[in-house]
């Protein structure tokens, strides 16, 4: 027992040699010298992310967890993101450096570290490694917030391409466009007021109110009125201070293409003029739009003296070529002029209205002169009707049954009636009327008028060979006559067979010369056809009207 004794007490102290510390803290007992500083010093490592701490003190299955930890953080962070790193996986990288620190200073604190570290230099490592992280968190930082910006810019950039786009349609296509770029302009000032895209905003403004009022620009001002009331709302949706002096700027514009797209349209002759766009409308709408909105602009104030001046431009041209067209843009300008709310542009619908009297007559004149007959009786008959007081209805009424008669007779067409009777002698016309209905008989010549024979009682239809033989010669038979006084010159009639007659009855022209000193007579009948003649059409009635030739039954 002695001898063994001595052999260990020699192996221990022989030499002087120091044995090597324990791999691991004893489970018990108090913990090694310096344990406090080494647990600071390992914890501090394990903090940075690097596992240092658990190499420290020969841990180096933890150390790669570490390292797999950091691993997995940076493949999710990098490169850096707008939105940053998820904050789950930020939340649980963090919690492993904290488990990672508490456990490196309990396994440093239970052991002694080999080699040449010294506790105290490890600790300043640790606090010197700890800037690692806290530069890489203030890096990262700085590279989020450069992607944040570059994002903010991608998007004012698509706002930008939007209103590019949206600019090379006409607006009322291109409208969503526009507004979807400017929630995007809008976004940006609100939600990142301090970015660099948001201070680039007010300049895209002032861009896209250009690209929207570009029709205003090119000074087609019917196709400005729509974008430039659109830009006219938008400070009902942008902040004031955003817009600045644009929210202001469109009134003016828009006032003017009001003003020059509405005079444009006067008298409904549709489509803008001097480059102010194409549309229709008489230019009420935007007058109007005009007067009620900006009621004390310089361009409210030219409307009045601009229509006063297009109806005397107006009045001035029915003695023109067309003197029809001149009438209905007069007719447009009174109707314009009636619905507009300044009561000095009301006032000028009389003056439109007495050039339209003017018009309907000089129209219905003109009409006959170019042997339009059938509009110039629908206009001047309609004119004598209209204007009974008006001095020249008789002589329309006069135009309107020579234009008749010319309609089916030309020749009666060839000059017009004229405006005063002949004086001189005249002669007798004598008219009977041997058919069984009424009969209008119209004359036009150095005289012009319309007179009607009642229909002949017991009167018949003649053969075509028996009428001029048997016509208005039955004795003591009463037929209606109508005498007409006429001056000497050329004549044309018109026979038309009113009630009484099928609708196989046609009216009948003729003319002749009234000289002086002659007295005249004249008879209608009716004749029946062979229904067999190739010139009948197939109906149940085969009647047809034959009137006799003027001078039958004429004496001298």
């Amino acid at each position: 027992m002695e001898s063994g004794d001595r052999d260990v007490i020699a192996g221990y102290g022989g030499g002087g040699a120091v044995p090597p510390p324990p791999s691991h803290a004893p489970s018990v007992g108090p913990p090694p010298p310096g344990a406090a500083l080494r647990a600071t010093a390992a914890a501090l490592l394990n903090l940075t992310g690097l596992g240092l701490g658990y190499a420290l003190v020969g841990r180096w299955g933890r150390a790669a967890a570490c390292w797999v930890a950091t691993a997995v953080l940076l493949w999710v962070a990098l490169p850096a993101d707008p939105d940053g790193v998820p904050a789950g996986v930020l939340v649980g990288y963090l919690l492993v450096l904290v488990a990672a620190a508490v456990d490196g200073g309990r396994i440093a604190r239970r052991s002694a570290v080999g080699g040449a570290w010294r506790p105290g230099l490890a600790v300043g490592l640790g606090v010197v490694l700890l800037a690692v992280p806290a530069g890489g968190a203030v890096v990262y930082g700085s590279a989020r917030d450069e992607a944040r910006e570059q994002m903010l810019l991608e998007r004012l950039e698509a706002g930008d391409e939007r209103v590019a786009a949206a600019s090379r349609q006409p607006f009322g296509e291109a409208k969503g466009e526009y507004g979807k770029a400017l929630g995007v302009y809008r976004a940006l000032d609100e939600d990142h007021p301090g970015s660099r895209a948001a201070k680039l905003v007010p300049d895209r403004l002032k861009a896209y109110y250009d690209a929207v009022s570009a029709p205003y620009a090119k000074k087609r001002h019917c196709e400005a009125v729509a974008p430039l009331t659109y830009l006219r709302t938008l400070p009902d949706s942008v902040d004031g201070k955003l817009l600045g002096d644009l929210a202001a700027w469109p009134d003016t514009p828009l006032a003017e293409s009001l003003y020059a797209c509405g005079v444009s349209r006067l008298g409904g002759t549709g489509g803008g003029s001097g480059g102010s766009g194409s549309g229709s409308g008489d230019g009420g709408a935007e007058l109007g739009q005009l007067l009620r909105t900006f009621p004390d602009s310089a361009s409210a104030r030219r409307v009045g003296p601009a229509i006063d001046e297009r109806i005397k431009d107006q009045v001035a041209a029915l003695k023109g070529a067309e003197p029809c067209a001149a009438t209905e843009v007069l007719r447009g300008l009174g109707a314009t002029a009636s619905r507009l709310p300044a009561d000095s542009v009301k006032k000028l619908r009389a003056d439109a209205d007495k050039g339209v009297v003017d018009g309907v007559y000089a129209c219905g004149v003109d009409q006959f002169k170019d042997e339009k007959f059938g509009a110039a009786r629908t206009t001047l008959a309609g004119f004598a009707r209209t204007y009974k007081s008006d001095g020249r209805a008789g002589q329309a009424r006069d135009i309107a049954i020579a234009a008749e008669i010319a309609d089916d007779r030309p020749a009666a067409g060839k000059r017009l009636p004229p405006s005063k009777r002949p004086g001189g002698a005249r002669m007798e016309l004598v008219i009977s009327n041997d058919a069984p209905n009424t009969v209008e008989v119209l004359y036009t010549g150095p005289v012009t008028g319309t007179v009607t024979l009642r229909a002949c009682a017991g009167c018949e239809r003649y053969s075509a060979s028996e009428g001029p033989q048997r016509a208005c010669k039955a004795s003591g038979r009463s037929y209606p006559k109508a005498r007409l006084q006429l001056p000497a010159g050329e004549y044309h009639f018109l026979y038309k067979h009113g009630t009484g007659a099928t609708s196989r009855v046609d009216s009948y022209s003729s003319g002749t010369r009234v000289q002086p000193g002659y007295t005249y007579t004249s008879c209608t009948y009716v004749i029946e056809r062979s229904p067999f003649g190739l010139d009948l059409p197939q109906l149940p009635d085969p009647i047809q009207p034959v009137v006799s030739p003027w001078g039958a039954g004429s004496s001298r």
